[in-house]
């Protein structure tokens, strides 16, 4: 378990931006206490905060935030990406290089081979990430296909927020949090707060299997939105896989043969 936090301003960075990051990231401390980071792209107006779990890569090489090759991504991962090696060896071919072995760098790569939905579609695992691209000046916000790492957003005035807790959005000392009634009553109703809302005015979930793109300025029209963000494009459709699996089933014969063949898999 790792945590992940950020901001893309919409218009000029708050004054002690550095240090607003810096509450961000260490209020995640409990899921990462290794190590941290933090990156912020003054020019840009984005800053990116990670605290790690170490696991797959114990080095320093699996530092984040972590710089493509080409230093056009810049990541922040919580996760796991259990095909990372399948994936770095259909990499190297194509002319990858990688400096340690974590499965972030793996991703990395993937995203700069085969773009953002490309290696999503490609990675097997559970994760939570945010990606800068620096050609573009975008920033990406994905989450694995059920939703087992999390993933909030929000905004503080015209400044966009998200983190793996709420906590790192309150952290961000232009958020005023307020809990949303709609959401309280959605509480009440099932003994949890169903997705993407929060119990936060303004702050949602991402929803599973999603990956949502946003520019400074879509940053900045956000702000003091109510409502969640319905430009998040589904890179997985679970009602999708459903219907191609109905139409062309993998095992066909006898029922024993099915289940010797679900056994294996």
């Amino acid at each position: 378990m790792c945590g992940i936090s950020g901001f893309l301003a919409g218009g000029a960075l708050p004054a002690g931006h550095h240090r607003a990051l810096d509450a961000m990231t260490d209020s995640l401390a409990h899921r990462g206490p290794d190590d941290r980071g933090t990156w912020v792209d003054s020019e840009a107006d984005v800053g990116l905060g990670h605290r790690r779990l170490s696991i797959i890569d114990l080095s320093p090489e699996g530092h984040q935030p972590m710089h493509s090759s080409s230093q056009r991504y810049v990541i922040v991962f919580n996760g796991e990406i259990y095909n990372y090696r399948q994936l770095a060896a259909e990499l190297l071919p194509l002319g990858a290089a990688f400096r340690g072995h974590s499965d972030t760098e793996v991703m990395l790569s993937a995203i700069e081979q085969w773009g953002i939905e490309g290696a999503l579609h490609r990675a097997n695992g559970m994760f939570a990430m945010a990606i800068w691209d620096r050609t573009d000046r975008r920033l990406h916000l994905a989450r694995d296909r059920v939703g087992k790492k999390p993933l909030y957003y929000g905004w503080a005035g015209t400044t966009l927020l998200f983190g793996s807790e709420l906590k790192a959005l309150i952290a961000f000392p232009e958020f005023n949090p307020q809990v949303d009634q709609g959401a309280l009553a959605l509480f009440l109703r099932h003994d949890y707060v169903p997705a993407p809302w929060s119990i936060l005015q303004g702050v949602f979930k991402l929803l599973p299997g999603t990956v949502l793109s946003l520019e400074r300025r879509d940053a900045a029209r956000g702000a003091n939105s109510h409502s969640p963000r319905r430009d998040a494009r589904h890179y997985w459709d679970p009602l999708q896989v459903l219907g191609s699996a109905v139409r062309t089933p993998v095992a066909t014969g006898p029922e024993a043969a099915a289940a010797e063949h679900l056994r294996e898999m």
